[in-house]
């Protein structure tokens, strides 16, 4: 499966690389790789939107206290940077941001009638991954993760946001082509009571939330394997799996129910009485890691993504000098739709330029000639369909856009 190997097709794609001068687990990701990454992150922030979801902007550091606050620290250390010594005050670059967001909930009073609050941010994050567990951009040591922390002020509140969790990740990861069951699975991770060095330390309040995740799991019929040992160190998680070309398991997407932060950050809001009331925290990714997100479409397309998200959408392809003019006011409407578009006015035969288009996994190629030039057409070619014939240049704008548009 070496041909969809996301760590050999992303530099031969011009997608990404390591740059060992940077460091080791640091991806730099290039012009065509940062396109596929915007538009992740565009999707993510239109779809959580829609769905209610308020977007923030946290800072990429935090003082040691924050997380000694949250109990990333110690529990977490040994995944975390060290400290940064600044002003005779310790700051560590974040590993996760829901310190954060709790943080920012705490700002101000909240109200019963705002709940639940979804709060959500593409944020940088940083962890310590061992040298011999980095690989490409599934495991690295700096990422963009799509993540959000939805306060609720009920049990049952918080049950049905994640099921509204999970039916956004099921949307999400129909709109990426992926299919539960074929391309990813549900693992329903639960803690140990006897690690007490790794988790929380409340055995009703882990039974209860297992309880939670599971019943939820089989109303909505969805099939999953249970895990122990596998949970984050405040509560029990519903994380969804996905395998690599070589067959390695990692957690793509998670659901979390956390019982343990509300009590350590006093998370309250005034309820319907006016007395103060403890809120209910679930954490949730939509499609995690915008890194390892790729690096699994990477393998599942081989390269050749989906229109919406290829870095080149169409190239234009004049076959002679005598049809450059034109081929280039193509280009120029192309372009001014919105559509990602470039030229070939290399001096190759055609048949050559159409072989380039296709070892860079364009969707669309136009071709131009005397008879294209002279009807005001371009004859259209779809990796995927194959020849289209001659079409207007206005209608091949209108199908581009459309399949754009509809992320199709």
């Amino acid at each position: 499966m070496e041909e969809r190997d996301h760590k050999k097709i992303g530099p031969e794609l011009e997608l990404f690389y390591i740059d060992q001068t940077v460091g080791k687990g640091l991806p730099m990701f290039l012009p065509k790789g940062t396109i596929i990454k915007r538009e992740l992150e565009r999707f993510v922030i239109e779809e959580e939107t829609k769905r209610g979801y308020l977007h923030v902007s946290t800072p990429d550091i935090a003082r040691l206290e924050l997380y000694k606050k949250s109990g990333h620290y110690p529990h977490y250390k040994d995944s975390m940077y060290a400290p940064i010594t600044i002003d005779e005050d310790e700051f560590m670059l974040r590993p996760m941001t829901c310190p954060h967001h709790f943080q920012m909930f705490l700002s101000k009073p909240h109200s019963y009638r705002e709940s639940p609050m979804r709060i959500a941010e593409l944020a940088q994050l940083y962890r310590y991954e061992q040298s011999g567990e980095l690989m490409g951009l599934i495991r690295t040591r700096n990422f963009c993760l799509a993540d959000a922390h939805i306060i609720c002020s009920s049990e049952e509140q918080a049950a049905e946001e994640i099921t509204g969790a999970l039916d956004l990740i099921e949307y999400a990861n129909g709109v990426l082509g992926l299919k539960l069951g074929q391309d990813y699975r549900y693992r329903l991770s639960l803690g140990d009571p006897a690690n007490t060095e790794k988790y929380y330390k409340n055995d009703a309040a882990w039974e209860k939330g297992e309880s939670l995740l599971r019943e939820l799991m089989q109303k909505r019929g969805s099939e999953f394997e249970e895990a122990k040992d596998e949970a984050a160190f405040y509560g029990p998680k519903i994380d969804v799996q996905m395998k690599n070309v070589n067959g390695k398991e990692d957690t793509a997407f998670t659901v979390q129910y956390d019982f343990c932060m509300p009590e350590r950050f006093d998370l309250t809001y005034i309820a319907e009485d006016g007395k103060p009331r403890r809120a209910f925290v679930v954490h949730r990714s939509s499609i995690g890691s915008i890194g390892r997100t790729m690096a699994f479409l990477i393998e599942k397309y081989a390269g050749a993504f989906p229109t919406w998200l290829s870095p080149v959408q169409a190239r234009v392809l004049p076959i002679a000098d005598a049809h450059k003019g034109f081929a280039e006011e193509v280009l120029k409407q192309l372009k001014e739709a919105g559509i990602r578009a470039e030229i070939d006015e290399s001096n190759e035969t055609l048949g050559k330029k159409i072989r380039e288009a296709k070892t860079q996994k364009i969707p669309y190629t136009l071709v131009i000639g005397d008879q294209e030039v002279s009807s005001n057409t371009a004859t259209l070619e779809s990796r995927d369909k194959g020849k289209l014939g001659a079409i207007g240049v206005e209608e091949i704008i209108s199908r581009l856009t459309k399949e754009i548009k509809n992320r199709t």
